[in-house]
């Protein structure tokens, strides 16, 4: 039995599997780089954190801004005058707070 050959030969070496081969390993290379935590996307992610903080800063502005001069006008019955001066308030601090946070630290 152990003088039979076996059914099929071995295949000889290709350039085209060792190509293959190759551009195989830089994919996963570059896979694992893209997918590596802490990569190249920390600037992605600080400036997505960023656009958050800028967007509630204006929601909140302008929403605590009106909520309040809302109550204001309620209790004191200046109807639309409480909720406009304060409501023009809170978005004039909105937009100070991210004139400040766009500065450079000092």
């Amino acid at each position: 039995m152990s003088d039979e050959r076996p059914a099929r030969e071995p295949i000889g070496e290709d350039a085209r599997i060792d190509a293959l081969d190759a551009r195989l390993k830089a994919a996963r290379e570059r896979e694992e780089e893209r997918n590596r935590p802490g990569g190249t996307d920390v600037e992605a992610d600080a400036s997505y954190r960023l656009g958050n903080k800028v967007l509630a800063e204006l929601l909140g502005g302008i929403g605590g801004g009106a909520f309040v001069g809302w109550v204001i006008d309620r209790f004191a019955g200046t109807s639309p005058w409480g909720l406009l001066v304060v409501m023009a308030l809170g978005i004039i601090v909105a937009f100070r707070n991210i004139i400040r946070m766009s500065q450079p630290p000092k």
